[in-house]
This record gives C-alpha cells, sequence and structure tokens, in this order.
C-alpha cells in the first residue's frame, strides 16, 4: 500500500514537473548548457514528464514508466554534475548542488525497482 502511493507521488510529482516547465521555463534555465536551447529543452522535458507521470498512474505501463524515469533521471545527471562545477550553481550554493546530485542517484534507483519490481 505505502510502495503505491510513493508511485502515486511520484506520478504526481511528474506531472506537476512536467507543467512548471511550460508554466516557468526560465526557472531551468540555469541547469542548461549554452548549446542546448531552453524551448526545446522544456517542450521536450514537459513530454517525457508527462508521459512518464501518466505511465507510473496506469497499472500496465507502470513498469516501462519506471524504466523511462530512470533514463530521464540518467539523462538529467550530466546537468547536475555541470551545475555542481559552476561557480554558482543554480540555488547559489555548492553544498546545494551536491545534494541534488545525490538526489540525482536516489532517483535513478527509484525508477529501477519500479521497473524491476512491477
Amino acid at each position: 500500500m505505502l510502495k503505491k502511493i510513493g508511485i502515486y507521488v511520484l506520478a504526481i510529482l511528474m506531472i506537476l514537473g512536467a507543467i512548471g516547465h511550460l508554466a516557468t521555463p526560465e526557472f531551468y534555465a540555469p541547469l542548461l548548457p549554452d548549446f542546448l536551447p531552453l524551448a526545446f529543452a522544456n517542450i521536450s522535458a514537459f513530454i517525457a514528464e508527462l508521459a512518464i507521470g501518466v505511465g507510473l498512474l496506469i497499472p500496465s505501463t507502470r513498469k516501462w514508466a519506471g524504466l523511462g524515469f530512470a533514463a530521464l533521471m540518467v539523462v538529467f545527471l550530466p546537468l547536475h554534475i555541470l551545475d555542481l562545477l559552476k561557480d554558482e550553481p543554480m540555488g547559489g550554493s555548492k553544498a546545494a548542488a551536491v545534494v541534488r546530485l545525490v538526489i540525482q542517484f536516489g532517483l535513478i534507483y527509484v525508477g529501477w525497482r519500479i521497473w524491476k519490481k512491477s
């Protein structure tokens, strides 16, 4: 029961995150390297996060949504590493950037567990 609640919470967070990419695209700009167009990155993240969020809500697609979540977190990993290497990371603190990086590895694990256990 607790596991299902966690999956539903993750699904809702993914859907809200997807909406955030459209509602406040400038929030994500500090994480992106200069060569990556902001509009492209936000629209791509919106589509991926929305698909994963909805997929987590549907039992028949949950396994693949979990794998997609893990893959998306792997794709986002270099952005967090690059942020950590900046003089002023997003949020203004190296400590916060380290915490986000550690959390990123945890999120990869969560997606993998959903894929393996669904």
